[in-house]
């Protein structure tokens, strides 16, 4: 079974810490949400985890090994952290081909993943003509190619429409019943305590919450309610992080 771990994770640039400190598991055969307000650290931590980053300090890693050692990555680790970087003037199809030819994949996956992904009928269609919803749900498609073990999604509901939404949260559930390892960041809250098992919240750089929804809110509070008090305290943090390591 694979997992994340992350231990010690810092990142500054100059003398701002974008990520301070941060530790924190995310383990296999579960939906793990990675919450916290903008600008908290979340899309740093993941491009940290996928190698996009180098820490200033401390590990991320992957079945226990670095992104940049893993064998092969793309039937490993899976992810999405932007829906926009595919050229326009290409086809759904061509893009998913390419995908899959660089990773040394076959081409059949490319058919799969596109009924997945519910773009069977639009792989003929350039991006550029894609939706928002479309570009999103190709880049989920790209993720898939390699039938990985881990899945890392940053914001992936954007320009979901509800059926979209609901699709994804589907796709979420059951991977993670199958064994998948699967990280999902957003600042959706009530989206996310749909689907996930473990919540893992960060504000201001630091971890101020990991551990299930429910002992979060065991004192009666709305998850809404309790996420706003761990996120408006510095002095948090240090509280949460130990009761729940």
């Amino acid at each position: 079974m694979t997992d994340i771990e992350v231990r010690g994770l810092t990142k500054t640039f100059g003398s701002v810490y974008a990520v301070n400190d941060v530790s924190f598991a995310v383990p296999a055969g579960q939906v793990t949400g990675f919450l916290g307000p903008n600008g908290a650290g979340k899309t740093t931590t993941l491009r940290m985890l996928l190698g996009l980053e180098r820490p200033t300090g401390g590990t991320a890693v992957i079945n226990g090994q670095a992104y940049r050692d893993l064998a092969s990555p793309r039937r490993m680790v899976g992810a999405v952290l932007e829906a926009s970087g595919v050229h326009p003037g290409r086809r759904g199809r061509t893009h998913l081909s390419l995908l899959a030819r660089a990773a040394g994949l076959p081409q059949q996956r490319v058919k799969e993943v596109l009924e997945v992904v519910q773009l069977g009928a639009a792989a003929h269609r350039r991006v550029g003509d894609y939706s928002l919803g479309m570009r999103q749900r190709l880049a989920v498609a790209g993720a898939l190619l390699g039938d990985p073990e881990v899945l890392i999604l940053d914001e992936p509901t954007n320009g979901l429409d509800p059926a979209g939404v609901r699709w994804l949260r589907d796709l979420l559930r059951e991977l993670a019943g199958r064994g998948r390892t699967v990280l999902v960041s957003s600042h959706l809250l009530s989206e996310v305590t749909q689907y996930a098992d473990r919540i893992v919240i960060i504000a201001g750089g630091r971890l101020r919450y990991e551990g299930s929804l429910d002992r979060l809110t065991t004192d009666g509070q709305s998850f809404e309610d309790a996420f706003l008090t761990l996120v408006s305290d510095p002095a948090n943090h240090l509280e949460q992080k130990e009761a729940h390591r």
